[in-house]
């Protein structure tokens, strides 16, 4: 019998056992080099550990049967799966991305920009029209989006940006960190390539970092450079790092459960307060994005939400200092809560608004985590 649910996929490790010993979690391979046998072929595929381990490979194919992918990647962080990607992109074509998005991106294609003169066009996320104008047949390569923009949360449709960028002849990347394939599969609602730091929800306990990336297409040319950037530029996953992501996996499915309840929990709560301008939440039936979440997002809205602080810069980084149960950290994904003052942190021209509180919610006590932030809150 083959499973199909992700829950047990995910739990099983694909059924997982080693061939030499039984074990049920694999080992790890610490060598950076493999014999060949008498004929001077390869014992099993592996000859060199920037090309490949077998540890990390194990972890590959429960992330490739999980985002239904024809082959994927794990690499040494997110930022190095997004690198990957984004260095596909010819000199003198174009990409188009969101105006607002996770940071490290942002950096990167200013940087391509500059550095190798490749075009950016950006657009309002959620606005499918602004998506379309910013994408120029014959001259945009990539689509770049995150279905739920970090740290807004505003919604953007895969589907309809896979569709405008095919149209164009141009291929959409989405990076899914904020959605995992057990809420919401990119590459079946039509996009090329699925992008993640699996050092967020993929891992979940803030105990390691790693990236990973999913084709629809193992056979293309990008995902064939992207393949050797990996290896070239040496950006791949040790076998410790490996065998923590896996382990982290294997629970993915309850510790996203909890943080989805506890996250709409909290907005809820919290909608509406007198001490915020608003709660940004996908999983609000007053989010503008709502029904687009709803039907994208199949297995809970995920643990994000930001909050709008009534007041200032000044005022918001009080609120994220005075919390006693969530932590004032970076990152996301993680089993502890998180609060995070994102101007803070952000580039001096970065269009996050001052008073904006990014929030990860764990798996801990929901109501533990309301009166810490009732507490916060109500100490300005």
């Amino acid at each position: 019998m083959t499973a199909t649910d992700p829950r047990t996929l995910l739990a099983q490790a694909l059924h997982y056992t080693d061939p030499a010993t039984g074990a049920v979690t694999p080992p790890i391979h610490m060598a950076s080099t493999y014999a060949r046998d008498a004929e001077y072929g390869l014992v099993a595929g592996a000859s060199y550990s920037r090309a490949d381990n077998p540890t990390y490979l194990a972890v590959e194919r429960v992330i490739r049967e999980l985002d239904q992918a024809a082959e994927s990647l794990v690499l040494s962080s997110g930022m190095a799966a997004i690198a990957c990607v984004l260095e596909t992109v010819p000199t003198g074509k174009r990409v188009a991305a969101p105006s607002v998005l996770y940071h490290g991106t942002m950096e990167f294609l200013q940087g391509l920009s500059i550095h190798r003169g490749v075009g950016l066009d950006f657009f309002e996320a959620g606005d499918q029209a602004s998506l379309e104008a910013a994408i120029t047949p014959g001259e945009t390569d990539l689509v770049w989006i995150e279905p739920i923009v970090n740290p807004t949360w505003a919604v953007i449709d895969i589907a309809q940006a896979a569709e405008a960028a095919h149209a164009a002849g141009a291929h959409l990347a989405v990076d899914a960190t904020c959605t995992p394939a057990l809420t919401t599969r990119p590459l079946e609602l039509g996009a090329d390539i699925a992008v993640q730091s699996a050092t967020k929800y993929l891992g979940g306990h803030s105990d390691v970092v790693a990236g990973a990336l999913s084709t629809a297409d193992a056979a293309g040319p990008r995902w064939t450079r992207a393949k050797r950037l990996r290896s070239l530029a040496g950006g791949v996953l040790g076998p410790m790092e490996a065998w923590l992501l896996l382990r982290g996996m294997r629970t993915l499915a309850l510790r996203w459960e909890r943080a989805c309840d506890n996250a709409l929990a909290l907005a809820r709560h919290f909608e509406g307060h007198a001490a915020l301008d608003g709660v940004l939440y996908p999983g609000l039936q007053s989010h503008p994005g709502h029904a687009v979440a709803a039907r994208q997002m199949t297995a809970g809205f995920g643990g994000m939400l930001s909050l709008m602080v009534k007041g200032d810069f000044a005022a918001a980084q009080a609120v994220a200092t005075r919390t006693k149960l969530i932590l004032p950290a970076t990152s996301l994904g993680g089993v502890e809560s998180l609060i995070e003052h994102r101007k803070a942190i952000e580039p001096p021209d970065s269009p996050v608004p001052d008073n904006l509180l990014r929030l990860s919610i764990g798996i801990e006590a929901v109501e533990d985590l309301i009166a810490d932030l009732e507490q916060a809150l109500g100490l300005r």
